[in-house]
C-alpha cells in the first residue's frame, strides 16, 4: 500500500507541475529587464551636445515664448531622431513639439506615424493619435486611436490592434485593452482576441508576447505533436540569458504515454577560442520495453534482444573546446546514454539527437556517434600542431552501453592514455645530389578494460622517400619504412594470455612502396556563354606495396595494427578529370555557389591565371589491384573499384561508387547518389546503396514549391532487400509575409507521428514542424 501511496503522490505532483506550467505560460512572462532599446544600429543614444536641426519651407520665431513654427515639408533632427510633418511647433525650451499632418518620427529603426502627434523630443514621451508604431527588428504593428509614449522604450494604448502583417486589412492581428509593450522585453494585452482576416477565432482574458531585439530571458516556443509511441506531446523550454557570455535553456516535455522528461543545458564562451555547451536530460518512463522478438508491446525495436530499463533513462553530452598556452588546444567529449534505445526513442525535438548532433557539429566542428551505436565514445583530446609536425595526447573511453547495463564481462577496449607524435613530409638535409624526404607516425597506448588482458603498446614507423621525375613525362617514388613496435603487458591471470610466454614483446617490420605515374592534359575549345575552354587531364598510376611475412600469433592482440599480414600487391589506376575554364569579370573573385560545389569534388582545386577560373565539373576513377599473395587460389585480382562525380552544372550533381568482382561478373557493392536542384529551392534527391547479401536500401526526397507560398515535401525509405517501408513521410507548408502553417506526417517503423506548426510572425509558432529525416531540412525558417 504505501508503494501505491507513493505513486499516486508522484502522479499527482506531476499533474500539478503540468498545471503550474500551463497556468504560468497563460499568465506571466518571467524575464529580465532589457538594458535599453536595441536596433540593427545599436542603441538609441545621442551626444547631448548635438544640435536640432530644423528644415522647412518656412519657418518663424516668437522670441516670447520661444517657439517656432515650421510649416511645409517640415524635418526636425537629432542623431538618429526624426521627426517629418507638414506643420510643426517646436518650444525650444521645454523641447515639447506638436506636429500635424502626415506625422513621422523615426527613432533609431522604428518608426511612429499618425495624424497628429504631442511629444517630448528630448525624452521620448507623448502621444500619437490616429497612431501606428513599426518595430522593425520584429516587423510588428501596433494600431491605435492613441498610443502614448511613455519612455525611451515603452508605448501604452487604451485599445490596440498587433500584427507583424503589412497594409490595411492584415491576414491576422491581435486586438485588446490595455496594451503595453516594453522593448527589449514583453508586451501585455488584456481581453485579446486572435482574429483571421475579420473572423475572430481565439481570446484569452490576458496574454503576453516577446518583444526582443536580443537574447533575452523567458518562455520560447513550444512544440506540440502526437505519435503513436508517446501520444500527445508538449515540450516548452523555457531559456535564461545569464549573462552576454552564457545562458542555458530548460525544457519540460510531456508525453501523453510515457511521462515527462525533463532537461537542461548550459552554453558559455570563455574567450574567441575556448567555449562550451553541457546538456542533461531525464524521465520515468511509464512503459517497459524488453526488446525480444515475441514482444507484444507497442515499445520494442526490432533487432534488439537487451532490456530497456523504465526508470532512470537520461542522456548527458557535453563538448569543450580551450585554448592553452604555448599555443597548445584541448577539446573534451562526452556522451553518455542510459540505454541503448534511448537516442533512437528520442531523435527529434528540441533537445532530441538530431538537433544536439546539428549544434556541436556546427558550433564544435565535432559531430556525435549515430544514434543507434551502443558505443558511445567520450575523450579529452590536448594537441599542438606545428608547421610540420604535430603532437596529440588524448584519453579515449569507450562506453559500451550494452556490455555495462546488462552483461557479466566487458572486454571494450580503452585507450588510456593515446599519444601520438608524428611528422609530416618533408625534406632531409643529406649532401646527396638525389632529393630525400622522411616521414614519421609514432604512438603510444595503454589498452585498458575491465575484462580481459591489459597493456602497453609503443609503435614507431619513419619512412623515406626518393621522389624522381623524368623530364615531364613521369614521375617515380621509391620509399622504404621501419616499423618498430613494442608491447608490454599487465600481470593480469586471464585464459587470453595462455599464447604470451613473457609479458614483453616486439616486432620489426620493412616495408617499400614504388609508386609510378603521369598525367596527359588536353584542352578543348568550345562555343559557349559560361566558359570557353574543357580541359581533361588523365593520370594513370602504378603502385606496389610490399610488407613481408612475419609470424605473429605470439603477440598480442588489441586492433588491426597488432596483425599486419603480409603484402606483396600492384595496383594499377587511372583518373579522368575534367575542369572548364571561365572568364572572371573581376580575377580576385570567386562565385560563392562555385566554391560550394567545389567542396562536394574530390581534388577539385581552383587554378587562377589573370582574368580565368578553371572549375573541375567530372571526376572518373578506375582502380584495380593484383594480389601475388593470392595467386594459388586462382582469384590474384581485386574487385575493380570505380568512382564517380559529375556536377556540370550548379544545379545538378550525380555521384557514385562501385565494386565489380571479375570473377563472379556481379557487384560486391554499388552506390549512386542524384540530386537536382534550382535557384527557387525545388529538390529532387535520390540514393541508392547495395552491399552484396548485406543490404539494399532505396532513399529518396522531393521538394517543391508549388507557388511563392506553398511547399511541398516528401520522403520515402525502402528495404529492397526484404520488401519492407524503412519510412516514409510528406508534409507541406503554407508561407505568406507574416504567417506559415506547416503540416506533416511520418512513419517509422510502425511509429506514426503527427505534425502541425502554426507560426505567427512576431508572436512565435504554436506545434511543431516536420519530423521526418533531416537531410537538408526543407522547411526550416525563422
Amino acid at each position: 500500500m504505501d508503494r501505491k501511496l507513493c505513486i499516486i503522490q508522484f502522479e499527482v505532483f506531476l499533474w500539478y507541475l503540468k498545471f503550474m506550467l500551463i497556468l504560468m505560460l497563460s499568465l506571466v512572462a518571467v524575464y529580465l529587464p532589457g538594458q535599453g532599446f536595441c536596433s540593427q544600429s545599436g542603441k538609441t543614444e545621442e551626444k547631448k551636445e548635438l544640435p536640432w536641426r530644423i528644415e522647412a519651407d518656412k519657418i518663424t520665431y516668437d522670441q516670447n515664448t520661444k517657439k517656432y513654427l515650421a510649416v511645409g515639408s517640415v524635418v526636425i533632427s537629432k542623431g538618429n531622431k526624426k521627426l517629418t510633418a507638414d506643420r510643426v511647433s517646436f518650444y525650444h525650451k521645454t523641447m515639447k513639439a506638436v506636429a500635424t499632418g502626415h506625422v513621422l518620427m523615426i527613432v533609431g529603426e522604428d518608426i511612429l506615424s499618425g495624424d497628429r502627434l504631442e511629444m517630448d523630443l528630448e525624452n521620448e514621451t507623448g502621444t500619437v493619435f490616429d497612431a501606428s508604431v513599426f518595430l522593425k527588428e520584429n516587423h510588428f504593428y501596433i494600431r491605435s486611436d492613441q498610443i502614448h509614449k511613455t519612455g525611451k522604450y515603452t508605448y501604452e494604448a487604451k485599445k490596440a490592434s498587433l500584427t507583424s502583417c503589412d497594409g490595411e486589412s492584415p491576414a491576422w492581428k491581435i486586438t485588446g485593452k490595455d496594451v503595453a509593450v516594453t522593448i527589449e522585453g514583453f508586451g501585455t494585452v488584456h481581453h485579446a482576441a486572435l482574429w483571421a482576416k475579420n473572423m475572430p477565432v481565439f481570446y484569452t482574458p490576458y496574454m503576453t508576447f516577446p518583444v526582443k531585439l536580443k537574447r533575452q530571458t523567458g518562455f520560447l516556443t513550444p512544440q506540440m505533436g502526437y505519435s503513436e509511441r508517446k501520444g500527445l506531446e508538449y515540450n516548452q523550454p523555457f531559456f535564461w540569458a545569464i549573462n552576454e557570455n552564457s545562458d542555458a535553456t530548460f525544457y519540460g516535455y510531456y508525453m501523453g504515454r510515457r511521462g515527462t522528461k525533463i532537461g537542461a543545458e548550459y552554453r558559455y564562451m570563455l574567450s574567441e577560442r575556448s567555449k562550451g555547451a553541457v546538456m542533461f536530460d531525464v524521465m520515468e518512463d511509464r512503459e517497459v520495453d524488453d526488446g525480444t522478438p515475441d514482444n507484444t508491446s507497442d515499445w520494442g525495436y526490432k533487432g534488439d534482444s537487451f532490456d530497456r530499463p523504465r526508470s532512470g533513462r537520461s542522456w548527458f553530452r557535453m563538448k569543450h573546446d580551450q585554448e592553452l598556452p604555448n599555443s597548445f588546444f584541448a577539446h573534451l567529449d562526452l556522451d553518455i546514454v542510459s540505454d541503448q534505445d534511448y537516442l533512437r526513442e528520442f531523435k527529434d525535438g528540441y533537445s532530441g539527437f538530431n538537433e544536439t548532433d546539428r549544434y556541436f557539429l556546427k558550433t564544435f566542428g565535432r559531430e556525435l556517434d549515430d544514434y543507434n551505436d551502443p558505443v558511445r565514445v567520450n575523450r579529452l583530446n590536448i594537441y599542438k600542431n606545428w608547421s610540420q609536425y604535430a603532437l596529440n595526447a588524448e584519453a579515449r573511453w569507450y562506453d559500451n552501453v550494452i556490455a555495462r547495463r546488462y552483461l557479466d564481462t566487458d572486454t571494450t577496449l580503452h585507450k588510456l592514455p593515446y599519444l601520438s607524435f608524428n611528422a609530416l613530409k618533408q625534406p632531409v638535409n643529406s649532401v646527396s645530389s638525389l632529393p630525400v624526404f622522411y616521414d614519421m607516425e609514432s604512438e603510444y597506448i595503454y589498452f585498458f578494460r575491465e575484462d580481459g588482458y591489459t597493456g602497453h603498446r609503443m609503435d614507431v614507423h619513419p619512412r623515406l622517400y626518393t621522389p624522381l621525375r623524368y623530364k615531364n613525362y613521369f614521375s617515380l617514388e621509391p620509399s622504404v619504412g621501419v616499423r618498430e613496435t613494442v608491447w608490454y603487458l599487465d600481470d593480469r591471470e586471464d585464459e587470453s594470455l595462455r599464447y604470451h610466454d613473457d609479458r614483453s614483446s616486439s616486432r620489426e617490420l620493412v616495408d617499400a612502396r614504388l609508386d609510378l605515374s603521369t598525367e596527359l592534359k588536353r584542352s578543348f575549345d568550345v562555343e559557349g556563354k559560361a566558359f570557353d575552354k574543357i580541359k581533361h587531364t588523365i593520370r594513370p598510376r602504378i603502385t606496389y606495396e610490399y610488407i613481408p611475412p612475419r609470424s605473429q600469433r605470439d603477440l598480442p592482440d588489441f586492433d588491426d595494427l597488432d596483425r599486419l599480414e603480409k603484402e606483396s600487391m600492384v595496383t594499377y589506376s587511372i583518373t579522368n578529370t575534367f575542369s572548364k575554364r571561365t572568364r572572371l569579370e573581376d580575377p580576385k573573385t570567386v562565385d560563392n555557389d562555385v566554391n560550394k560545389n567545389e567542396k562536394n569534388m574530390p581534388n577539385s582545386d581552383i587554378h587562377l591565371k589573370p582574368g580565368y577560373m578553371y572549375k573541375t565539373f567530372g571526376r572518373l576513377k578506375l582502380e584495380q589491384g593484383y594480389d601475388f599473395n593470392e595467386h594459388t587460389e586462382d582469384r590474384p585480382l581485386t574487385p575493380v573499384f570505380i568512382e564517380l562525380d559529375f556536377l556540370p552544372v550548379n544545379y545538378f550533381s550525380l555521384q557514385g561508387d562501385a565494386e565489380w568482382c571479375t570473377y563472379d561478373n556481379s557487384f560486391l557493392s554499388c552506390n549512386t547518389a542524384m540530386k537536382i536542384a534550382d535557384n527557387r529551392g525545388d529538390r529532387l534527391f535520390v540514393e541508392h546503396r547495395y552491399t552484396r547479401d548485406e543490404l539494399e536500401n532505396f532513399y529518396g526526397d522531393i521538394t517543391i514549391n508549388i507557388h511563392d507560398r506553398l511547399s511541398m515535401f516528401t520522403q520515402y525509405e525502402k528495404n529492397i532487400e526484404n520488401g519492407k517501408d524503412v519510412e516514409y513521410g510528406f508534409g507541406f507548408l503554407y508561407m505568406s509575409q507574416c504567417w506559415s502553417l506547416d503540416i506533416g506526417y511520418y512513419n517509422e517503423e510502425g511509429d506514426h507521428k503527427y505534425a502541425f506548426m502554426i507560426n505567427l510572425y512576431g508572436l512565435g509558432g504554436l506545434g511543431s514542424g516536420f519530423v521526418g529525416k533531416n537531410v537538408e531540412n526543407p522547411f526550416e525558417y525563422n
